[in-house]
């Protein structure tokens, strides 16, 4: 008796489809990425692969708007109905190490081809979820200059663009001895050295 594979579900299908070309277009940049190259990948036919979106602007826009959909609402929640600013900014933290650790790929890809994307009418969208997520930062960088917490001739916007890099760095971190550090360790050496500082008090 033979049996034949279930295909999978078309959802199902087009998730896994979405996860190889991510992969793709981080590894190999999205304008060098083919369509071709997608569909080698996933074993089907290029033809087949327009069965499930229309263009790789539509794999590339579903990617990158479910990572910035993730961080967005993220960071709302983090900061909904907080008072304290720096219990607000643990929470970014916290939230970003996780969802971008979720959403890898789409990091690079924003890394690599922001200058294509963001030239793009399709992708405006990417420059104003930047400008939210910027000014999420800043407001709360500034809500504790104000109440004392945070000194006062602190730059909020530069403070935002180093904690920015710092977090969206696409790398895992390794000591020469093989050393590793999970996402934790370094959260909490993070936070430990935004609020703490290196001075022994």
């Amino acid at each position: 008796m033979t049996t034949t594979k279930k295909a999978a579900p078309p959802s199902e299908r087009r998730a896994h489809l979405i996860r190889l070309a991510a992969d793709l277009f981080a590894e190999k940049g999205f304008r060098a990425t083919t369509v071709r190259e997608i569909a080698d990948a996933a074993g089907i036919l290029s033809g087949s692969l327009y069965h499930h979106f229309d263009s790789k602007e539509s794999i590339g826009d579903e990617i990158l708007r479910g990572f910035l959909d993730d961080v967005l609402g993220g960071y709302r929640e983090a900061v909904a109905g907080v008072d304290d600013p720096r219990a607000a900014i643990e929470r970014m933290v916290r939230f970003s190490t996780a969802a971008l650790s979720r959403h890898r790929a789409a990091l690079t890809m924003l890394q690599n081809d922001w200058a294509y994307f963001s030239a793009q009418k399709r992708f405006a969208y990417l420059r104003t979820a930047m400008k939210e997520i910027e000014q999420t930062w800043i407001d709360q960088l500034e809500r504790g200059k104000q109440s004392g917490q945070f000194r006062a001739d602190l730059d909020a916007r530069l403070v935002y663009r180093l904690l920015r890099d710092i977090l969206w760095i696409p790398t895992s971190w390794k000591q020469a001895r093989g050393r590793s550090w999970t996402t934790d360790e370094i959260v909490e050496g993070l936070l430990r050295l935004l609020f703490d500082g290196i001075i022994d008090r």
